[in-house]
């Protein structure tokens, strides 16, 4: 007897229904207000909103952009990185949302990798992006720089206004939950970031769980600093906003001396925080009162919560899962410094080495049990065999991630996968950055990992064995390769030429013994 397949949450649905459903219930409240830090802001209504994301997919599709096309965005945070994101999934595009931090390398490979037919920017990338992927069909190009006058000529490229069509010639077609929606290229643990393909049933997902997680009600008002680009504002702030008819304030990136300022403008209620923010924010005046309900961070209930008067919602996820696999309670308290405990949503796990559940107190990998296209992203696009390897045998994701399982219930997070960094919020491939410094010419050998800094969690040190040890100019020519080739948290702060590299077993370096010997210098 066969296992009958269950009904999609979303059957019938996608990125459209919940655009124009709140456009339609919600009508003129503020859904985006704009906060630039040069020039005029904006508001949009619901309605407003809606009808520039038509506008956005009818140009799309009056450009000859089909159904399941891809198209890079490569933007700053921006109102058109909203509307051009949501745009494309209107249109049944495929966003393809880059790190603005992106060099020109990563900038064609992305392009490429993902066969884009056409390409959104903004004016400081114009000639970085055409130059890095010559081959797209049509470039268009932002009048700002995220509110900023251009101080580079765009004069030969289309304005952003050239993708603003009719959308009463946007042609019919059904609301398919697993149609692909967008992706996003995240580091991994080989040398060139995966493509995370999601469907509308994902971005619809996310946004449900999300909303609910964060207890987000339609009078929240959720401030966005975070980039645009990635899982946390995309979901976590913006489709969680859609999704509950909230409104919000987004700004181009996070400023510490105009987080409380705009706040208190816009009696913001909800955020999305990194640890970074928050020792940015404890240096800044802090006012009597504000009317923030939670933060939303890694960790639930830091001391830092004492200090601001605001209750931290602790939570795990990945771009692979869309929303929190873990989550603290908005309701209840929370064990501090958790991870808080699994999502209804999920099924998750925590394995020793030998696959078997851990004890309470003990640590063991985490692991994930989803609904591919739903709950866990659909594929890494155009590459089969990484999606295999992102699974067990028995269908369970792959996180990478090391936890313990507490006494109390609460999970609490251990390690990462060893080759994984964590610069100031954003996941980088050790294997990345080798693939670069090993492309210099005079390296024998390298091997890069993490050393700790107050600011950023953690940045990158390569050691490298020389061609020839004295050739002095080496960590130079290094550095200025990683500079033209790796976007700039990826760069290693040091690069330390050494006679040769610890061995384990097999011959594998010892990347533990490296780490040590940072640690010894009480830099680690």
């Amino acid at each position: 007897m066969t296992t009958p397949t269950p009904i999609n949450p979303f059957a019938g649905q996608d990125a459209r229904t919940l655009i124009d459903a709140q456009a339609t219930r919600r009508g003129e409240h503020p859904a985006l207000i704009w906060e630039p830090f040069e020039g005029e802001g904006r508001t949009w209504s619901y309605a407003q909103l809606a009808e520039a994301i038509r506008r956005f997919a009818a140009g799309l599709q009056a450009r000859g952009v089909k159904p399941a096309d891809r198209v890079l965005v490569h933007l700053d945070n921006c109102p058109e990185s909203i509307i051009a994101w949501l745009g494309c999934a209107y249109a049944g595009a495929v966003a393809v949302t880059t790190n603005a931090k992106s060099s020109a390398d990563e900038i064609g490979y992305f392009a490429t990798h993902s066969g884009a037919v056409g390409g959104v920017t903004q004016p400081c990338f114009a000639e970085l992006v055409k130059g890095a992927a010559p081959d797209l069909g049509w470039l268009v190009v932002t009048d700002t720089d995220n509110g900023a006058p251009a101080t580079a000529d765009v004069a030969g490229f289309e304005p952003f206004s050239a993708l603003s069509g009719d959308p009463a010639t946007l042609t019919e077609r059904p609301h398919d939950p697993m149609a692909h929606f967008g992706i996003q290229y995240t580091s991994g643990t080989t040398a060139r970031p995966k493509a995370v393909l999601w469907t509308h049933a994902n971005f619809l997902w996310g946004a449900k769980m999300c909303a609910l997680h964060e207890d987000l009600r339609p009078e929240d008002v959720h401030l966005v600093t975070l980039p645009m680009f990635h899982t946390n504002a995309q979901v976590y702030s913006v489709a969680a906003a859609l999704w509950a008819g909230a409104t919000i304030v987004l700004q181009p990136k996070f400023s510490a001396s105009r987080f409380w300022p705009v706040s208190l403008k816009h009696g913001c209620t909800w955020a999305s925080m990194v640890p970074f923010c928050l020792k940015a924010i404890a240096e800044q005046p802090k006012p009597e009162r504000h009317s923030y309900r939670f933060w939303g961070n890694g960790i639930c209930e830091p001391p830092t919560d004492r200090l601001f008067g605001v209750k931290t919602i602790g939570w795990w996820g990945m771009t692979e899962t869309m929303t929190h696999g873990t989550v603290g309670n908005p309701h209840l308290p929370d064990a501090p410094m958790s991870m808080g405990r699994p999502s209804p949503g999920y099924r998750i796990h925590v394995l020793d080495e030998d696959g078997r559940p851990v004890k309470p107190g003990e640590t063991g990998d985490l692991l994930v049990e989803g609904q591919p296209g739903l709950s866990l992203f659909l594929e890494y696009a155009g590459d089969p065999a990484a999606t295999a390897n992102a699974y067990t045998a028995d269908g369970l994701f792959i996180t990478g991630d090391r936890v313990r399982l507490g006494e109390d219930g609460f999970l609490y997070f251990a390690d990462r996968s060893k080759d994984m960094l964590k610069v100031g919020g954003e996941n980088v491939a050790a294997s990345e950055i080798e693939r670069v410094v090993a492309s210099v010419a005079g390296v024998r050998e390298c091997a890069v990992v993490g050393r700790r800094h107050p600011m950023l969690d953690e940045v990158p040190v390569a050691f490298v064995i020389p061609v020839d040890p004295a050739d002095a100019t080496l960590p130079d020519r290094i550095l200025d390769a990683c500079k033209a080739t790796l976007a700039s948290f990826k760069r290693p702060h040091d690069v330390r030429l050494v006679p040769e590299l610890p061995r384990s077993t097999l011959e594998k370096i010892a990347k533990a013994e490296l780490r040590a010997v940072l640690a010894a210098e009480g830099k680690l």
